[in-house]
């Protein structure tokens, strides 16, 4: 999340009760999870297995939990618990506004733009021209989307990330960091009906021009889809997980956080994809495999039957008798 304006170091210091260490006339720019940071961005860490990490990041300014050597450049700003520093500064600058009704007086809608009874659409939303915004659709806070986007029946645009601050030594040992990216949908994408895509944690969540949705396809935070993408039904995609251009997941596909799919890869259907892959290749199966590799193992799986019975066969011959 980029702040409206510049912010003084040292006010966000007060703000949070922090102790301040390295440039104390910074400017901060924004706020960001570690997977997303830039120059002049805030970021929070608060175990020291992510120390280095976060101390080497492009983040100027470091929410951090212990006093350490401060690198050339950036600004500490130490406190007991970095995660509810963090939540405070997000919450202070991109507070809850409760709706006050259906479409509210904030959002922009552009011309030819039809949207259906029943739909929600929330604070500072941006809809462009030509869109169709089926019933029962619910556009939260926030999200952009493009121009001839088609959304249908039941999708859910923009609700919280699934991403939690986990520490088994409190009472509650999980809790949601606050979501303050947003959703962004370029032009031409359509979005079949009871999809949920989820807003960035501090950036956006991105769904490519010309991009198609079926039903029932799940996004996570801060997923980027390129362009000409086809998620079929069941789809599930994690966090911060970056699609090329015309990558095609067919029906119940799961994909793990943080990886990449390169450009026009095709899964098939109920794969799993655990790790980064390749574009220009057709994959399949859990673990996932190319799939026609993946093809000539199981000819030969169904194969070991007859192969079998020939091994016993050539076993229980008598071998030749030697002179």
């Amino acid at each position: 999340m980029q702040f409206p304006a510049p912010v003084p170091v040292k006010w966000i210091s007060e703000l949070i009760h922090a102790s301040l260490y390295g440039n104390p006339d910074g400017l901060a720019t924004g706020i960001n999870e570690i997977h997303k940071v830039r120059e002049g961005d805030l970021v929070f860490v608060d175990h020291p297995k992510y120390y280095d990490t976060c101390l080497q990041s492009a983040a100027t300014f470091i929410i951090i939990n212990k006093k350490t050597e401060v690198p050339e450049g950036k600004t500490l700003l130490v406190v007991d618990q970095p995660f509810e520093a963090y939540a405070s500064i997000v919450r202070h600058f991109r507070p809850f506004e409760p709706a006050g009704k259906m479409i509210s007086d904030s959002s922009v809608i552009g011309k030819n733009t039809v949207v259906m009874p029943g739909v929600f659409i929330g604070n500072h939303v941006q809809i462009g021209e030509d869109c169709i915004i089926h019933p029962n659709v619910s556009i939260y806070d926030h999200s952009i989307i493009g121009n001839r986007v088609e959304i249908h029946s039941g999708t859910v645009i923009g609700s919280d990330a699934f991403y939690l601050n986990s520490k088994k030594d409190r009472e509650v040992w999980y809790k949601k960091m606050p979501s303050c990216g947003y959703v962004r949908i370029e032009d031409d994408v359509e979005i079949g009906a009871n999809c949920t895509i989820d807003r960035g944690v501090s950036d956006a969540t991105v769904i490519g021009q010309g991009t198609r949705l079926d039903n029932l396809v799940h996004l996570g935070h801060e997923v980027v889809t390129g362009k000409n993408c086809l998620l079929a039904a069941q789809v599930g995609i994690a966090g911060g997980t970056t699609l090329g251009d015309g990558v095609t997941l067919w029906g119940q596909v799961g994909v793990n956080k943080t990886i990449t799919i390169g450009d026009q890869a095709v899964v098939m259907g109920q794969a799993g994809i655990t790790s980064s892959i390749e574009g220009n290749k057709t994959y399949w199966g859990t673990p996932i495999q190319e799939f026609f590799q993946k093809r000539k193992e199981l000819v030969m799986i169904k194969r070991l039957p007859e192969i079998w019975e020939q091994i016993k066969i050539l076993s229980s011959r008598e071998p030749p008798k030697t002179s």
